[in-house]
């Protein structure tokens, strides 16, 4: 009987990415001894889109839409630290009616993004039920969103100074019907905590303690589960969140139960706030009117091209004063801030998103080690992230990884390059000497770049094409020779970490390969219908098998010999 061998090595399994919806795009590599995980490795950058310097190529009104992108499941506080980074750049003083229409829309945006973080955060620990039933609620919050913006998600309802519009007629009491309705409903998400298996999945699981917290940074949920009570609407008392009753959500636990149980309080806690608001919500403008002529770039003058020709007005633009500052409000996932800079410019000459999703993601390697594998999702589930305010840059270090990359690549050829219009250069000083005569020496230092002008003097001078020769067999020629050597450099075959794998293989090749050019330096001579040409070609070509090609096959093995 013949007995399977058991493996013991480590087994490592790619985790996503999937979907781009939630934290589908995030790329998990997991090391696993069995069902224990040894590391994790997030892979982040497939859904960046350049927000920041999207930023810095716009003004604030034209860059709104955009901003509801980085964390698509909360725009509404996306749109509101676009617009409160230029408030306090210029000192804007924005109306009491507006800024409790702020204050409303933000804990509303709060609610359907905990919501919609409760849904799957309970699909991927195996309850699906609850997915459906959050998404009942959800879709109430978005009808009030569509009734007062005119959009379900992404609204691009904020202004400087305000908001786009009023509430319509009616907005108030349909409001405070759903408040009631969501307290009332509310109670079966709470009888979770009665379910052991529920309870078994999350409880002790992932725990961060609060030096731990403070030291990665961690802001929002992640932050209060572990025993902090930071929450930025009481610390920096933006809007008019000083004028309410309310408690800031906490547990000391630190494991993935407290984080549910803060988001759970806190969706409680913004019904009490919306409630205050809407009842309290005075008269009033919605926008401050004056800062539309707040500095104002031009005022166009009678006849002169705006006026004649761009029939609708531009919407009002403001130069930021040259300074800098950093704003932050307290978004569902935690801490989002701006550091923005002015330069007396319509455009921002620095725009820095602080995403909190990205922030607390770091520590997911940490937390996810020594645990089993169905814990990962519970865990992620927990830490509740966006991919759109993730990778909002990492596009850029994926770039910079791949640049490091193909450094080693280029080094070697540009040193053979270097190396061949040396001894190109040299070999013409020497031939020239020997016939007592100056050289054709005049492209870059001492004449250097010579051969470099020459070859692209023959693919581009005009009037070189023979009036009685094969003009296609003469256009061909020189385009064989010179993509023949510049295919000399893509055959060399290295392994991995770029080392040379064979050495003999890759000189051969590069013979195979560079033998090619004198068959086009023939062509030429051959095409031009003229026996002079013929036998320069027969000249080059032989100069070229003769001495060109050995003298750079030298300097290419010295060059692939030392890389090895």
């Amino acid at each position: 009987m013949n007995v399977p061998a058991t493996r013991e090595d480590l087994m490592i399994v790619n985790m996503g990415p999937h979907h781009p919806s939630m934290h589908g795009v995030l790329r998990l590599i997991v090391t696993l001894d069995g069902e224990d995980v040894i590391d994790c490795e997030p892979i982040l950058g497939y859904l960046h889109r350049g927000m920041e310097k999207i930023a810095e190529n716009r003004t604030i009104i034209q860059y709104l839409p955009y901003v509801t992108r980085w964390d698509y499941l909360a725009t509404m506080f996306t749109e509101a630290i676009t617009v409160n980074a230029p408030e306090q750049l210029g000192n804007i003083q924005v109306p009491k009616r507006a800024s409790y229409i702020r204050v409303i829309m933000l804990e509303l945006s709060r609610i359907a993004s905990h919501l919609l973080w409760l849904g799957p955060f309970m699909a991927d620990i195996g309850a699906q039920t609850p997915f459906f039933y959050i998404f009942r609620e959800r879709e109430l919050v978005y009808d009030l969103f569509e009734a007062a913006t005119g959009m379900r998600m992404m609204h691009n309802y904020f202004r400087i100074g305000g908001v786009a519009a009023d509430l319509p007629y009616g907005w108030i009491d349909k409001c405070l019907d759903f408040c009631d309705y969501f307290l009332t409903g509310f109670l079966n998400i709470k009888n979770l905590l009665r379910n052991p298996i529920f309870l078994e999945r999350v409880e002790g699981v992932g725990i961060i303690g609060v030096e731990e917290a403070i030291n990665w940074g961690l802001s929002g949920p992640m932050l209060r589960a572990s025993g902090i009570q930071w929450d930025l609407r009481k610390v920096d008392r933006y809007e008019c969140y000083d004028e309410f009753d309310w408690e800031v959500q906490w547990q000391k636990e630190g494991d993935s139960l407290s984080r549910y149980l803060v988001r759970i309080g806190e969706m409680v806690e913004s019904i009490k706030i919306i409630q205050q608001a809407l009842e309290g919500i005075p008269g009033g403008p919605y926008e401050n009117l004056e800062i539309r002529c707040f500095d104002r770039v031009r005022n166009p003058e009678l006849n002169d091209f705006d006026y004649r020709f761009i029939s609708k007005k531009p919407s009002p633009t403001f130069e930021l004063s040259k300074q800098e500052l950093y704003v932050r409000v307290e978004a569902p996932k935690g801490e989002l801030g701006v550091f923005l800079i002015g330069d007396q410019n319509v455009f921002p000459w620095r725009w820095k998103i602080r995403p909190p999703g990205f922030i607390n993601l770091q520590i997911l390697p940490q937390l996810v080690k020594r645990m089993k594998l169905a814990d990962i999702m519970t865990i992620l589930g927990s830490i509740d992230i966006i991919m759109g305010e993730v990778d909002r840059l990492e596009y850029l270090k994926e770039v910079y990884g791949m640049i490091w990359v193909l450094v080693p690549i280029f080094t070697p050829v540009l040193g053979i390059t270097i190396g061949v219009l040396a001894i190109v250069w040299l070999e013409r000083e020497i031939s020239a000497g020997l016939q007592q005569r100056i050289g054709p020496e005049y492209a870059g230092p001492l004449g250097i770049l010579q051969a470099l002008a020459d070859g692209t003097k023959l693919l581009f001078k005009e009037n070189l094409l023979p009036s009685r020769g094969d003009t296609r067999l003469f256009s061909i020629g020189p385009s064989i020779a010179v993509i023949s050597i510049l295919l000399s450099y893509l055959i060399i075959p290295f392994g991995s970490n770029l080392v040379l794998s064979d050495l003999n293989i890759g000189v051969f090749l590069w013979i195979a390969i560079s033998s090619i050019a004198p068959i086009g330096l023939l062509m030429s001579g051959y095409g031009s219908n003229n026996k002079y040409s013929f036998l320069g070609g027969l000249r080059a070509a032989a100069q070229s098998i003769s001495y060109e090609i050995p003298l750079t096959l030298c300097v290419l093995s010295i060059s692939l010999r030392a890389i090895r």
